[in-house]
């Protein structure tokens, strides 16, 4: 790797930090300089705006997510064993979660919900991808015979990731990652009566 590449995927890396825990607005040029390094002209180099760092940062935060999902789904044979995988890629969100800050997805979505609509769009962009990758995990099941052929796979998908984020909301705020184990338990209770 070149060095331009290294400068530039370094700001990346500190970048998806810095936003995911202090937020777009919460985070300055100034921060992002202090955390690689560079001064404004090797950030400017690379980047041509704030915005094209978030994004770029987001794309990485939420695919070093997404790894540890695939990372953890791979040891598991059947749906409710993926959905329960899924959640204990954050069962310790409050002192190591897969990207600094907490899940990239539930900060970004609420930090720009009213306020940046780029970022606002690649966090819908996420979501959907979310949406699709348990809707799939559901459907597997219900074609090995484990769930309930009946099941409205995008309102239980929803229903998942509204308890997924929350409980991930919830454990940082109370810094107990308790929330996080309370949810998966109430997940996989609530597919079994399905």
């Amino acid at each position: 790797m070149r060095k331009g590449e290294k400068t530039r995927e370094n700001i990346i890396l500190k970048s998806a930090e810095l936003f995911n825990q202090k937020g777009y607005a919460g985070c300055s040029m100034n921060d992002i300089m202090e955390a690689t390094g560079l001064q404004k002209g090797g950030i400017y180099r690379n980047f041509k705006n704030k915005d094209e760092i978030a994004l770029e940062a987001l794309d990485y935060a939420i695919e070093t997510v997404f790894q540890h999902f695939s990372e953890v789904t791979l040891h598991t044979n059947t749906a409710l064993e993926k959905i329960s995988s899924l959640f204990d890629v954050y069962k310790d969100v409050v002192n190591n979660p897969p990207v600094k800050g907490g899940c990239p997805l539930l900060n970004t979505a609420i930090d720009s919900d009213d306020t940046n609509p780029l970022l606002r769009d690649k966090a819908l962009t996420v979501l959907r991808k979310f949406l699709n990758m348990i809707e799939e995990i559901i459907e597997e099941g219900i074609q090995n015979r484990e769930l309930n052929p009946n099941i409205d796979t995008k309102a239980v998908a929803s229903f998942i990731i509204a308890s997924f984020e929350g409980s991930i909301m919830i454990s940082k705020l109370e810094r107990d990652n308790e929330h996080v184990s309370y949810s998966k338990q109430q997940v996989l209770r609530y597919l079994l009566m399905l």
